[in-house]
């Protein structure tokens, strides 16, 4: 089979006589990233079981190569007493067998078989490479080494992604994965599978992972699998220009773009300063001509709209909050208008969800002033929320709990209004699917017609139509919003400024969503020597500070640069020492012990070097910008 990873022929599949797969065919070339979409339900989750062999087919076979290793994340890791970093190297597993029997090995040709398989497999750097998959999805070098029971589930899921991808199976199937990462996890992992170095399957409803980090679309659709060539607009755009053909269609494309075109023309008015606001008017224009056209009716969400306030909605005055006596976020100074639109931007464990809560009125003020409204109504939802639903009860009896006086018919237009038809209404919610538990609690949360809804990851279960569905709600909705999402698609088309939980506070983030992407990803690589000054050279800036003090800031930030390049330079001619097998015989203890302190050395020194040399690029690009 040489190049073909996969080939799927004539496959059918059926659940309790539900036919989910008739006769689909599809055929993945070796080393191709693919996005598998669908709406929910349609068997995404199946087929991914049906590769793996842990269901039998109906009929049509699956064909991998012989020796394929297959990879992908079935459940979180195990809450054991193992070390994250342990815990991931564990996960190849020829390695791992490899490396304990080069401790108990004694015959001579073996010891030698070991050791050149260990090297050709790239053994020794494998830990500096586990550590950087663990630190893309957001475990700091003291994370690593702690023990995956001091983690809660969602973190766990990360651990078991980590040792997936570690792994390098030759064919890598994801579920979802982006779910239980945050933004910055999400878009680690975009470049991470850019770059993967085998093929690669995901499920995902994440529009900026589709565009970006896969080359095909295979579409599981009415039974049948396409295989699209190009990214997820590509995909949405061919098929909507195949289906527009029907004019009627084309009538109600139009009808829409009129709609959100007033929304663009509103916005625009406000939009002159801020260039996340720009950014998000030309997303704006461009959503309606890319997005696949759906039958409506699965995709609605309709938010009461509130009635006005005068501004400030809500401000806070040099605030701090937290839990218990731990203060978590300090110096707050911000305000919130009614038609604000504001992303709230921050690696995890920074505090956005802890400013929710202070903003939702979860969480008490331990310093400063909160003034608001007297009629301020705040609509909250996250995931929480979906998991405290009542399992036993029907979305209907959640709607009758809160509006006891209201007639059900009334109850039932709302919930319809939500994308719960009149199925939904009466069936358990313990049996609906994710994405219709997460409709309900959003009408639940906006029940009320909020002047301020807070949105903490609200996408989570929706597939790519309910997304676009949600923008276009939001849109229309006269409230003020504020928002949390790992997703940049959504982002982009929701919010119009920025603001960047970091470091214990809060603080406008001027740049648009792409520069806090290219930011985020380049945080890591530090920038090429002599390619910042060709930059520098080609766009002039109205410079403030005298141009003695610019060299000599420069000078500075040089010689920060050439510090760690001479470190990282004694770290790899350790590290070359520290692969030497010979290190690792007995009697050679204190000796292997010296070398392991002074790499933990040079590594403390590698940091500090570049905390000096970041500091030195801060305040020269501070500098240049003045």
């Amino acid at each position: 089979m040489g190049s073909l990873m996969l080939s799927i022929r004539d496959i059918s599949y059926s659940v309790e006589g539900r036919p989910l797969l008739e006769e689909a065919s599809a055929v993945i070339p070796a080393g191709h990233k693919v996005g598998l979409v669908g709406p929910n339900g349609a068997g995404k989750t199946t087929l991914f079981r049906l590769i793996r062999g842990e269901l039998t087919l109906d009929g049509g076979e699956i064909e991998l190569p012989a020796r394929a290793k297959i990879g992908g994340v079935a459940q979180e890791a195990p809450a054991s007493d193992v070390s994250l970093i342990e815990t991931v190297l564990a996960c190849d597993l020829e390695r791992a067998s490899l490396m304990a029997e080069a401790e108990t090995a004694t015959d001579a040709h073996r010891i030698a078989d070991i050791q050149t398989r260990l090297a050709d497999i790239d053994a020794w750097s494998a830990e500096a490479r586990a550590a950087t998959i663990l630190k893309g999805l957001g475990f700091d070098e003291a994370a690593q080494q702690r023990p995956c029971s001091d983690f809660s589930g969602g973190w766990r899921m990360r651990v078991a992604l980590a040792g997936v991808l570690f792994a390098e199976p030759d064919l890598l199937l994801l579920d979802e994965p982006t779910n239980y990462l945050d933004l910055e996890g999400a878009l680690w992992l975009e470049s991470y599978l850019q770059s993967y170095p085998h093929t690669v399957i995901v499920i995902s409803h994440d529009r900026g992972l589709l565009n970006r980090a896969v080359g095909a679309i295979l579409h599981l659709e009415e039974r049948k699998l396409v295989l699209y060539q190009g990214n997820y607009d590509t995909f949405a755009r061919t098929r909507a220009e195949r289906r527009a053909v029907l004019a009627a269609a084309a009538k109600k494309q139009d009808e829409r773009r009129a709609h959100l075109q007033s929304f663009v023309d509103r916005f625009r008015a406000k939009a002159s300063k801020a260039r996340q606001a720009q950014a998000r008017v030309k997303m704006l224009e461009k959503m309606e001509r890319i997005t696949a056209p759906e039958e409506a009716a699965k995709r609605v969400f309709s938010f009461p709209q509130p009635d006005e306030l005068s501004p400030p909605i809500l401000a806070l005055e040099n605030a701090s909050t937290g839990y218990g006596d731990k203060v978590v976020l300090r110096k707050l100074s911000l305000r919130i208008d009614q038609d604000d639109r504001i992303a709230l931007l921050g690696r995890n464990g920074q505090g956005k969800s802890t400013l929710s809560k202070l903003f939702a009125g979860r969480l008490a003020l331990m310093d400063g002033k909160m003034t608001s409204s007297s009629k301020l109504r705040i609509g909250y939802f996250a995931q929480h929320q979906v998991d405290e639903l009542h399992l036993d009860e029907t979305p209907l009896q959640h709607l009758q709990r809160e509006r006891p006086d209201s007639a059900p018919s009334k109850l039932r237009a709302q919930l319809a209004g939500f994308g719960l038809g009149a199925n939904q209404a009466e069936t358990e919610v313990g049996r609906l699917s994710g994405g219709q538990k997460a409709r309900l609690s959003l009408l639940l949360a906006t029940l009320d017609a909020p002047h301020m809804l807070i949105l903490d990851e609200p996408t989570n279960h929706l597939d790519i139509e309910s997304r676009e569905a949600l923008v276009e709600a939001l849109t229309a909705y006269s409230g003020a919003v504020i928002l949390v999402s790992h997703d940049m698609h959504l982002l982009g088309l929701v919010a119009d400024r920025l603001w960047l939980v970091k470091d214990g506070t809060v603080t406008p983030y001027e740049e648009d969503l792409e520069a806090y992407r290219k930011m985020l990803l380049t945080q890591d690589k530090p920038e090429k020597p002599g390619k910042a000054e060709k930059a520098e050279n080609a766009a002039p800036k109205p410079k403030r500070a005298s141009r003695d003090e610019i060299l000599a800031l420069r000078s500075e930030a040089r010689k920060c640069e050439a510090r760690v390049a001479k470190i990282e330079e004694m770290r790899d001619k350790l590290a070359t020492k520290l692969a030497n097998p010979e290190l690792y015989e007995d009697g050679r203890a204190g000796e292997l012990e010296t070398w392991n302190r002074k790499y933990a050395e040079v590594m403390d020194g590698l940091h500090r070097a570049e905390a000096l040399w970041e500091a030195a690029m801060e305040k020269l690009e501070t500098a240049e910008a003045g």
